[in-house]
């Protein structure tokens, strides 16, 4: 498989190995810039049941279908207006089996760079504090089989692990989903844009 960008080459639209799971009402294409801005809708969201007991499934995801080992990057750069407004990478099999990657803002001193991983219909997050300001990194989502390694960096330093997960429902050939997302739980108004978006094949050793 050849590498897969999000843009069309030469053409101003979403490469066509791409769909929509929840397409936003807000989003558009810098094709100069390589650059895809979300606006998402308010009360978006993924999460699963654990701790505050609500099920959202409605985030904004722009996907393409992988069947074998990968590694996913992407640059970020958000606009957060409200708490919980995130922008980041997701690989999904179901509703109920799938990650992400992000940081999560907060309106004061930090910000949660984390992993929420999804397995049998419970979500857990794991996260570490960044400030508020954070709102430029890099993310980076590698598949072995069914276990994935998940690192963020920012500008001018290494990347560093936030999580190795295990996905219940990946056999370690499954086609899985993977993309970039974006979420407003609370209200709308928030910006996200991903540059440099690559997904790469790896040969399994």
């Amino acid at each position: 498989m050849k590498p897969l960008t999000l843009f069309s080459s030469g053409q101003a639209g979403i490469d066509p190995h791409f769909q929509w799971h929840c397409q936003p009402a807000s989003w558009r294409i810098d094709t100069d810039a390589m650059n895809l801005t979300i606006v998402p809708d308010e009360a978006t969201d993924f999460w699963q049941r654990t701790h505050y007991g609500f099920r959202a499934d409605n985030g904004h995801f722009l996907w393409a279908s992988i069947p074998g080992d990968f590694e996913m990057t992407t640059e970020v750069s958000m606009k957060p207006l409200h708490q919980y407004d995130q922008a980041g990478l997701m690989v999904r099999l179901s509703p109920e089996c799938w990650l992400k990657t992000s940081v999560e803002y907060e309106d004061g001193i930090s910000s949660r760079l984390g992993c929420v991983v999804t397995n049998r219909g419970y979500s857990d997050w794991s996260t570490q504090d960044v400030p508020s300001g954070f709102t430029e990194f890099a993310l980076r989502v590698t598949r072995r089989s069914a276990d994935y390694l998940v690192e963020a960096k920012s500008a001018g330093t290494p990347w560093s692990q936030l999580r190795l997960a295990h996905l219940n429902e990946d056999s370690g050939s499954s086609s899985v989903q993977c993309g970039v997302y974006a979420c407003s739980p609370k209200k709308a108004g928030f910006a996200a844009s991903f540059r440099t978006f690559s997904l790469v094949a790896r040969e399994r050793v």
